[in-house]
């Protein structure tokens, strides 16, 4: 699988991350291997590439009530590594990724595991079905979308197959496009 090795910083461990979409079902979710020493930038850039997003809207972490995204609004993503996270105890969080739409994720810290010596990280190991498309309007749009784009007669339709301007397959998840954004936006660290 394409993916960028373990930064030579010391990492030892291997953290197993559970992201699930909220209030899809069924659910949408990815499993992402990521080093300790990464931080929840990282993270971030690491949910776009596996989910299918493309990074053009505000997020943040909320973790046991404390927020972190840009350092001049909340605490700084940059700082918090997921080896500090494993240390406080923290076992859930969640992610919000574009404040217009709320999409909602869950993070689940499932296990840890040593790291292996040139083990290329971060990178999706598993998941379940596609991402909805930016600015579709949430879950409930997406939803929405779903019901007028299989429905020909639809009085939406034609409108909806316009903005879209693609094929949807809700059930389809394709891992190994995943790991080839998650190589391209880590080889460029």
């Amino acid at each position: 699988m394409a993916k960028t090795a373990i930064p030579k910083t010391g990492a030892s461990t291997v953290v197993s991350l559970k992201v699930t979409l909220r209030d899809t079902k069924p659910p949408i979710w990815r499993r992402l291997l990521m080093a300790n020493t990464m931080t929840l930038t990282d993270q971030h850039m690491a949910i776009q590439g596996a989910m299918g997003w493309y990074d053009a809207h505000l997020h943040l972490f909320d973790i046991d009530g404390r927020q972190y995204a840009d350092p001049r609004t909340v605490d700084d993503e940059r700082r918090l590594t997921l080896r500090a996270l494993l240390k406080s105890g923290v076992l859930r969080f969640a992610y919000m990724y574009d404040f217009g739409d709320n999409w909602e994720h869950v993070i689940a810290i499932e296990k840890t595991r040593p790291a292996i010596n040139g083990e290329n990280l971060p990178a999706c190991t598993a998941g379940k079905r596609a991402c909805p498309p930016e600015d579709c309007g949430g879950t409930w749009g997406y939803q929405h979308l779903l019901k007028v784009l299989a429905d020909p007669s639809h009085p939406e339709y034609e409108e909806q197959r316009e903005w879209i301007d693609e094929e949807i397959d809700p059930e389809a998840f394709d891992i190994d496009l995943a790991n080839t954004v998650l190589k391209a936006e880590f080889n460029r660290k």
